[in-house]
């Protein structure tokens, strides 16, 4: 199933991510919080396992890596130095810990979803935006 997702923090002018498409597991048109959170992660950890560890001897960058990296914020080589895979029930966990301990947002349609056993409607045109975030530090006087 398409998704489209939207990755957004507080503070900033610009999404992290915006409107990007994913290629995940089937869902149901009415799926949870948490069957939404364990496909995504599902996808990005088989993303990330998949992508080939490659040692380039002579490094360099096309024009066109380099302006979209600008655009994304971030210019840089796409090499993975850590050797280990990562973990899918481990990355399940983290995520869903993180969510219930108020590490980030979910909304989809621009309505916040609060509970990890909330179901949505989802079709084709829906975005899910995930809002990290950011605890404010302060002292008390």
């Amino acid at each position: 199933m398409q998704i489209t997702i939207s990755v957004k923090q507080p503070g900033r002018k610009h999404a992290l991510i915006d409107r990007q498409s994913l290629e995940v597991e089937a869902l149901s048109d009415h799926p949870s919080l948490r069957e939404l959170l364990v496909a995504v992660v599902k996808q990005q950890v088989t993303a990330y396992n998949n992508k080939p560890l490659e040692k380039n001897l002579l490094p360099f960058l096309s024009a066109a890596q380099i302006e979209n990296g600008v655009a994304n914020g971030k210019a840089g080589f796409g090499s993975i130095y850590n050797e280990n895979r990562a973990d899918l029930q481990k990355a399940v966990d983290t995520a869903l810990q993180a969510f219930e301990d108020g590490l980030f947002a979910v909304f989809v349609k621009d309505e916040e979803i609060k509970h990890l056993t909330d179901k949505f409607s989802l079709d084709s045109d829906t975005v899910i935006t995930f809002v990290r975030l950011t605890f404010l530090a302060g002292s008390i006087w």
